[in-house]
């Protein structure tokens, strides 16, 4: 009885602890245009600002909470609807509204996370296809100049999936409590970040 107590309230903290860390992300965009080159720039990138980072985290969490057949496939369709995305930004084919989106999937993956939201594989994917896409066209737009485009979106795309599956182990090990505690923090920093 004392340990499942001890249990539920270092799940608490955690899940405190990255609600904090989420309030206090900065409201800078990922999309400053001031990277490194190739590989290293695309593995930066995603890492560089909060947007990005929340979705992403968020993604997984979110991913966690579905069944175990979505659960696989959700996280592993962000990044290639992305890679879509960015390659269509490569391409001068630009999305109305991006970076709106892009505010607006930070929000609603973080409320997805706090309400455990269950929806059809079909419903799922479709959201987060147009969440990646407009993730994807922001780092299609900031192609450094001096690098590989192959490497950078190589390394864009893994540094996307590694925050996806941090987000995942986060929920498995964390708990649903703090997973939906992490998620509401998400969705707070979210508005903060539209707002700002």
């Amino acid at each position: 009885m004392i340990k499942t107590s001890e249990k539920r309230t270092k799940k608490l903290h955690i899940g405190l602890s990255c609600t904090a860390m989420a309030l206090l992300a900065s409201p800078a965009m990922a999309h400053d245009g001031m990277h490194a080159a190739g590989l290293l720039a695309g593995l930066l990138h995603p890492l560089s600002g909060a947007d990005h980072l929340l979705a992403m985290v968020a993604v997984g969490l979110w991913a966690a909470a579905q069944n175990p057949r979505a659960r696989r496939w959700l996280p592993a369709l962000f990044p290639l609807a992305m890679l879509l995305g960015a390659l269509a930004a490569a391409g001068g084919v630009a999305l109305a509204g991006m970076e709106g989106l892009i505010g607006l999937s930070v929000v609603a993956l973080g409320m997805l996370t706090v309400f455990s939201v269950r929806m059809p594989a079909w419903a799922g994917g479709l959201l987060l296809a147009a969440f990646a896409l407009a993730h994807g066209q922001a780092h299609g737009l900031e192609i450094p100049a001096d690098g590989s485009t192959l490497a950078y979106f190589l390394g864009f795309s893994a540094a996307t999936a590694m925050l996806h599956l941090a987000g995942m182990l986060a929920a498995r090990h964390a708990g649903q409590l703090a997973s939906r505690a992490a998620g509401l923090g998400i969705a707070l920093a979210g508005t903060w970040m539209m707002l700002a």
